[in-house]
């Protein structure tokens, strides 16, 4: 009965955590609007930056340095944590330009349609089979994004880069085999002598914000470490705790509380066309996690009972 509650309750907090991850990013648009005065460029810059002191920190505390020299030991992990690095840094760059520039609901279009690019990777890249539920869900949002490039006569690029980046970051950190913490800290270690040197650069050309903004958007732009790291050590703790399929289901929380930000806080255009468009991409997105509801209880079904 006691290993049963134990169980419980480790799910209970998992939930807790991955719901309570995927809310802080949901909400992180209104942190990146505090610092609207600051480039997006400079912004990036110290986000590595502070990341990279906080990760430090971290990995201090839980004894982990050690195994940053492991990775570095191995040539092809080199090679996939510097590609790594190079995608999270585009899709970081892109996501706080996005929200700063007003294009806050075309940024949680890309991560409504991430699930699906990472499902075309896995075919593409992996060779991995899809059944006819997923190509179904790839198609609808494929109209999704056709309607809104037909009718504004533009791809919505954001969207797609922002989709692109984050899925093609998802397959490269699972061919590193590194866990999630480890693998942020070697990113931001190789992005860091970069974003120290464009700091620095821009405060000795006299176009730096350090010395120009408010001592609390300097406290808050130094605190982009911690609004980075703690929602990804949230998630990755909760991902010994919860099923992947929960995991799955629950990253929808936070492009849904960004579109909701963007159009009633911000006052973001959300026409007709976007409603068709989103609609086409709901859709695919019901479909696709149907598909993978009904194999998770298939797979279920497959393994012996424990006695």
């Amino acid at each position: 009965m006691g290993k049963n509650e134990t169980a419980e309750n480790r799910r209970f907090i998992g939930v807790l955590l991955v719901v309570g991850a995927f809310i802080i990013w949901g909400f992180l648009p209104l942190y990146w609007k505090l610092l609207q005065a600051i480039p997006a460029d400079e912004i990036l810059a110290h986000r590595i930056l502070w990341s990279c002191v906080f990760l430090f920190f971290v990995l201090l505390y839980k004894k982990r340095l050690a195994s940053i020299k492991e990775v570095f030991g191995n040539k092809k992990n080199v090679v996939l944590v510097t590609l790594c690095a190079i995608t999270i840094s585009i899709n970081w760059f892109l996501y706080i330009w996005a929200v700063n520039s007003n294009y806050l609901v075309e940024a949680s279009m890309g991560y409504y349609i991430n699930p699906l690019v990472v499902v075309t990777l896995a075919m593409v890249v992996l060779k991995e089979k899809l059944n006819a539920w997923q190509i179904t869900a790839i198609a609808l949002a494929a109209v999704g994004v056709l309607i809104i490039t037909l009718q504004y006569g533009e791809i919505p690029w954001i969207a797609l880069t922002l989709a692109v980046s984050f899925g093609l970051y998802g397959l490269l950190k699972k061919l590193v085999q590194v866990d999630s913490i480890t693998g942020l800290m070697l990113e931001t270690i190789m992005l860091m002598p970069i974003a120290l040197g464009y700091v620095l650069f821009k405060e000795f050309n006299g176009t730096g914000a350090l010395t120009v903004i408010p001592t609390t958007t300097l406290l808050i732009l130094t605190l982009a470490g911690v609004a980075t790291a703690t929602p990804l050590l949230m998630f990755s703790e909760a991902a010994k705790r919860v099923p992947l399929s929960m995991m799955g289901f629950a990253q929808y929380i936070a492009p849904t509380i960004s579109l909701f930000l963007g159009v009633f806080v911000y006052k973001e255009a959300f026409t007709k066309v976007h409603f068709f468009s989103f609609g086409f991409i709901w859709l695919g997105l019901l479909i696709y996690s149907y598909s993978q509801a009904k194999a998770l209880r298939k797979h279920h079904s497959k393994e012996p009972a424990h006695s």
